[in-house]
């Protein structure tokens, strides 16, 4: 107790009542935030999703985790050619735990589309608009970029465009250490700003003379270069169409219709700024776990008294269909001694939140993400650990234990 030296007047409370506090503050947590789970849950999620980017409400809500998922057969193994009816299963559950069915459902095709044309999540943008409905959302096959033109004469639309995409300053650049150039009189002030602007000139000249060689004289594609020394047509893109949008005070560059497309634009759009955020969270969380689908069956190969913890585990994964019943407003006793039932006679079952009762998940092609699963799995014993090895809560400050 080297805390009493340090500190008389501290409180400390001993390891049972350190356990009970933490129990009841996860139970306080769980229940704050249990009614958000589900498609017909309330939105008000207020943690991070970095790591699976989904299931922070199942984590929360359970205490533990197994026994649900028990029957749940091997993950679809998908080879080099992802399967799009698994991949759009898989979205379709994940965003209907977020979006109201219709919007789930249109989103589907678009985050699926998304996924297999970039396939690497840094390729991929999302992009907002504050205006129209949610079901305006769709997917661009190329780029759209938040800004217009950079010159009035600039045409505003161009089809059968050639596009070159440079990370190349088309500005005199300052220096990154302190500089400074003097002159006399103005003569030598003018032939510095020749100087400056002959830099610029030669960079932009190169761009011309590729553009009068590929285009020959029409508004004729896409990939970054670093340098405009040795440009080539090899260099460049193509786009069917090029076009500016304006939105209100805001402008937005459209490059659409390329060919062979490894990036892409997801548009999203809402009437306010909460429906924008809410479908950004949904697709988000899809993202991050595209291309695993089901768990793991679980075995039942544990013996002795570790079986006891398995089994208190397993119990409490049912926090998740009685709470999933509850925000649906059905009977959740009913519906868990349905579900237990029909798990018991070794069939695959899932609730059906829309008239109650066992359904089939393969058959509805409801399927969830391995690695939210994996993670909602993990997190749950590490977290228990961590609670349990606490055997002492101190609280001390300044005006500990004195009369008010």
């Amino acid at each position: 107790m080297s805390i009493r030296l340090l500190n008389p007047n501290a409180e400390v409370l001993n390891k049972s009542a350190a356990l009970h506090m933490n129990i009841n503050a996860a139970k306080g947590l769980q229940d704050v935030l249990k009614s958000n789970l589900g498609p017909k849950g309330t939105i008000k999620m207020l943690v991070g999703d970095d790591i699976s980017g989904d299931g922070t409400t199942s984590t929360i809500a359970k205490r533990a985790t197994l026994q649900f998922l028990e029957k749940f057969k091997t993950p679809v193994v998908m080879g080099d050619e992802p399967d799009r009816e698994i991949l759009k299963m898989v979205a379709r559950t994940a965003l209907r735990t977020k979006l109201h069915e219709a919007l789930a459902d249109q989103l589907t095709d678009i985050v699926v589309n998304s996924v297999l044309c970039i396939r690497k999540p840094e390729l991929g943008e999302i992009m907002h608009m504050r205006h129209k409905f949610d079901v305006d959302t769709r997917l661009v096959q190329g780029l759209v970029l938040d800004h217009g033109s950079r010159h009035p004469d600039m045409k505003r639309r161009a089809e059968n465009c050639f596009i070159l995409t440079g990370n190349v300053s088309l500005e005199y650049e300052k220096s990154e250490i302190n500089a400074g150039f003097f002159y006399s009189n103005a003569e030598q002030r003018e032939a510095m700003v020749i100087a400056e602007r002959r830099q610029v000139d030669e960079r932009v000249q190169k761009i011309i003379e590729l553009k009068n060689k590929v285009c020959s004289g029409t508004d004729n594609n896409f990939v970054a270069v670093n340098s405009v020394e040795s440009l080539t047509p090899d260099c460049l893109g193509w786009a069917g169409l090029v076009y500016e949008h304006i939105l209100g005070e805001e402008k937005y560059t459209f490059v659409e219709n390329v060919k062979n497309p490894h990036s892409c634009t997801i548009l999203i759009k809402g009437p306010n700024d909460h429906t924008i955020a809410q479908i950004k969270d949904a697709v988000r969380a899809f993202e991050f776990a595209a291309r695993k689908h089901l768990i793991n069956e679980v075995k039942k190969t544990v013996k002795g008294r570790a079986q006891l913890g398995v089994e208190a585990f397993a119990d409490a994964l049912l926090v998740v269909p009685k709470t999933l019943a509850e925000n649906s407003g059905l009977d959740t006793q009913d519906e868990i001694v349905t579900l237990t039932g029909e798990h018991d006679r070794d069939n695959i079952v899932g609730l059906n939140l829309q008239t109650g009762g066992p359904l089939d998940p393969q058959m509805e092609g409801i399927f969830d993400n391995y690695s939210v699963k994996r993670q909602l799995i993990n997190s749950g014993p590490v977290i228990a650990s961590q609670l349990l090895l606490v055997d002492e809560v101190i609280r001390a400050g300044r005006n500990m234990r004195k009369p008010t």
